[in-house]
């Protein structure tokens, strides 16, 4: 190979002899041709020489690695006229290709190798811009290229660190939709498999945009979508999205902002997925209603799971270890992360020790930055409290329970349909607390009278047993929103506790000697309960019957 080095401004015999080395390797086999992270300042025509010529010569180049140099207009003009031949160019790996240069050269850049592509009728599967800052621009630049036959078959789409923007964000969503839309037109339907898109600003609009696009294709395995500035809307969009990718393997949104009505959507949705293997909700406020929602699909579904990453999520002691009693039956299970919650010291051992009686200690990662405790009068973050505002406010925005398309349908129908084998919807799955309010009013009449009594706990019974009913995520929620309204679980917002008396734990300890009431529901109600008494001490002689109620059940 030759190449002019002064061209590059690199003079230093030593820098001279190790870059004559690389590039006296930049044939990788498999099609590859590399000159990946050599820092050439690639201007003009003139700088690109002895690169135009390694592409022209290269007969069966598949790859063609260019990241960690810096492209200019005039560079990558010369370079697309090379790549016009190339038809079997699959992989293009272009990231951190842009560094120093205008914004407005960049989309100049990208359109002119696009069109070198396009020209040589080359079908791509990989296509990496990662680490490039083009904004909006830039998106705007790849848009035909998308949107063409060589994207038809494109499996991968790199776009981490591009800075795309909400508006980005949606001219991607448009150009991928489009780009479905041809593929099907000509009987090659696009399949892409993995999507990154992280630290990209992409908030609500972007990612809910983006979410269309994905339903439509209904073929990613892959989604990582970390710190876009999502907060639960973009989450449940992207929620109704990844139910239509039966296929997913991993989902990487780790700091977004779930808290309890995203986190709910998400684990909706993956109860409905079987292949899933990793989950990073990590740095998301998935908080301790979120996580026992998590809890219920681990036990019930996501047999091939791998990793779990619900770390720095406002998590405390007794929601972790239901998180932890939930992957008892998870015998792929590798790697659980809880770091960064709201545990404490007891709190921390506690957790290790239920990790390791279920011989998965080694795959606890370490609880080194634990927040501790959380105190009593934390307030909740003041963009959260819009989660107050439940029923009526949530009609407006599409979000009521039952009725919406895409996150309270069962088995292919909706959940207040007649089915064979579901009772109609007995509650909104993300607003339950009408339904645990009458339950608890109803519980607050209990009495020693014997009409009363009887009254009250087949009342009790039969409102319960609906509740817990449907789905084990239904049922985790109800117990969880029950638990929060006693004020023994910490929950999202300024909703007001019930005044409790002994016919709320009288009922409860009732309730669990029914065969309606699961093993699993009663250790969720002990792990909770028994950690938090101090939250029960004005019913102190109840507490003491409903615990070893629960206690003897938990042993059956």
């Amino acid at each position: 190979m030759t190449y002019e080095l002064k061209r590059c401004g690199i003079m230093a015999s030593d820098d001279i002899s190790q870059l004559v080395h690389a590039l006296s390797k930049t044939h990788l086999g498999d099609g590859e041709l590399s000159y990946k992270g050599l820092g050439l300042k690639l201007d003009n025509a003139e700088s690109v020489e002895g690169l135009v010529q390694e592409i022209e010569q290269y007969q069966d180049l598949r790859a063609l690695r260019l990241e960690g140099n810096t492209l200019g207009v005039d560079a990558a003009r010369a370079i697309a006229k090379a790549l016009e031949s190339k038809q079997q160019l699959q992989r293009c790996y272009w990231s951190d290709l842009f560094t120093g240069r205008l914004r407005s050269e960049i989309p100049m850049a990208l359109k002119s190798l696009g069109s070198g592509l396009m020209t040589a009728g080359a079908r791509l599967t990989v296509l990496d811009l990662s680490d490039n800052a083009f904004g909006p621009d830039g998106v705007k630049g790849i848009d035909q290229l998308l949107r063409s036959a060589a994207c038809h078959t494109l499996r991968e789409l790199r776009l981490n660190n591009c800075g795309m923007g909400i508006g980005g964000g949606k001219i991607l969503a448009e150009v991928l939709t489009e780009c479905q839309r041809r593929s099907l037109a000509e009987g090659t339907p696009l399949t892409l498999r993995v999507f990154v898109a992280g630290r990209n600003r992409l908030e609500n609009e972007g990612a809910s945009a983006l979410a269309k696009a994905f339903q439509l294709m209904g073929s990613l395995e892959e989604v990582h979508m970390p710190q876009n500035g999502i907060n639960h809307a973009g989450v449940t969009a992207l929620a109704s999205a990844m139910r239509h990718n039966k296929d997913l393997r991993v989902l990487n949104l780790n700091d977004n902002t779930f808290t309890k009505r995203g986190t709910m959507a998400m684990a909706q949705a993956l109860g409905h997925l079987r292949n899933v293997q990793v989950i990073n909700f990590g740095d998301c406020l998935v908080r301790c209603e979120g996580a026992i929602a998590m809890a219920a699909v681990l036990r019930e579904g996501l047999p091939v799971l791998k990793e779990l990453n619900l770390s720095f999520g406002e998590i405390t002691e007794a929601a972790a270890l239901v998180v932890a009693q939930a992957l008892v039956d998870k015998p792929h299970m590798e790697k659980v992360d809880l770091n960064g919650n709201c545990l404490g010291e007891e709190g921390c051992e506690a957790l290790r020790e239920a990790m390791a009686a279920q011989d998965k200690g080694d795959m606890l990662v370490s609880l080194s930055d634990d927040e501790g405790e959380p105190d009593e009068e934390d307030n909740d973050d003041e963009e959260e409290h819009e989660d107050e505002d439940d029923d009526d406010a949530d009609a407006s925005n599409g979000y009521n329970g039952c009725n919406e398309d895409d996150f309270v349908k069962e088995n292919g129908m909706m959940a207040n349909e007649e089915s064979p084998s579901k009772s109609q919807c007995p509650v909104n799955i993300l607003h339950p607390h009408k339904a645990v309010d009458v339950l608890l009013k109803v519980a607050s009449l209990y009495c020693e009278e014997p009409v009363v009594k009887t009254t009250v706990l087949e009342t009790f019974d039969m409102l319960l047993r609906k509740l817990l009913s449907s789905s084990a995520l239904q049922a985790y929620i109800i117990t969880s929103t029950l638990l929060v309204l006693m004020g023994v679980l910490k929950g999202e917002g300024k909703r007001k506790k019930v005044a409790l008396v002994p016919g709320h734990l009288l009922c409860l300890e009732h309730a669990v000697q029914q065969d309606y009431l699961a093993q699993h529901h009663a250790s969720l109600l002990h792990c909770i309960l028994s950690k938090n008494r101090e939250a029960l001490k004005s019913c102190s002689s109840s507490v003491d019957r409903l615990i070893s109620a629960l206690e003897k059940r938990c042993l059956d």
